[in-house]
């Protein structure tokens, strides 16, 4: 009898823990777990902020296939979301043959080349993605030994304003935009993929000011003419 009251009890407590923890906002963290032990808040801001930021090319490589069906047909898959999937969550190096095995600068300059007729798409989502990390010093979760140099976060930034610019304006030899994303002139203006581009750029911003406060490390404000069409080297 005492053995059944025990596991009753027990499924019970189980249950409740459970419910718990479906409710928990997935942004929420726990600073008394063992995994945080480790970590002091610009470890934590880090880790929210390179999560959210990912997030967003998430979100934006979507968009971009959807709005480029055509480079999608390049891929592995004829399904965007399948596409998106893959890029994220795949067992991959970031190496795709697809684009030449090209990552950071060298993915964006190409997925702009006029002569690329690979997936602009793949091209320029790896190059941002591993730009991105290569900011946070390879890293995609911080802990009270890591280090991140704030003037590579405020390059990053900079970096996604030139990746922006040069979206909505190269073309091929037709004058037609090699990528589509926002949309003017029609019913409805379309300005999602800027406000979600400038989601990232404002994160970007907020946390390399903040870090440079935190560690004392002064930022180099570049003028910087984005129209070059340079971008900016890491630290």
């Amino acid at each position: 009898m005492v053995k059944f009251l025990l596991l009753v009890l027990t499924l019970i407590l189980s249950g409740c823990l459970g419910s718990t923890m479906e409710r928990k906002d997935s942004t929420q963290y726990d600073k008394g777990s063992f995994n945080q032990l480790g970590k002091l808040d610009q470890d934590r801001m880090a880790d929210y902020e390179i999560r959210e930021n990912i997030e967003s090319l998430k979100i934006l490589m979507l968009k971009l296939y959807k709005r480029n069906p055509n480079q999608l047909k390049k891929t592995t898959s004829d399904n965007a979301e399948q596409a998106v999937n893959w890029f994220f969550n795949g067992s991959h190096k970031w190496d795709f043959k697809q684009i030449n095995n090209a990552t950071d600068f060298k993915a964006v300059y190409q997925a702009f080349d006029s002569e690329f007729d690979g997936d602009r798409v793949l091209s320029l989502m790896t190059g941002l993605y591993t730009m991105l990390v290569k900011a946070h010093g390879d890293k995609t979760e911080f802990f009270i030994t890591d280090s991140i140099d704030p003037q590579n976060l405020y390059n990053m930034a900079r970096n996604i304003e030139i990746s922006v610019w040069m979206l909505s304006t190269k073309k091929d030899e037709q004058g037609a935009l090699l990528l589509l994303s926002n949309e003017m002139g029609g019913e409805i203006d379309n300005l999602s993929f800027e406000r979600e581009f400038g989601k990232m750029i404002g994160r970007l911003d907020y946390f390399s000011y903040t870090l440079s406060e935190k560690t004392q490390r002064a930022i180099t404000r570049m003028i910087q003419n984005i129209t070059t069409g340079i971008l900016l080297p890491f630290i």
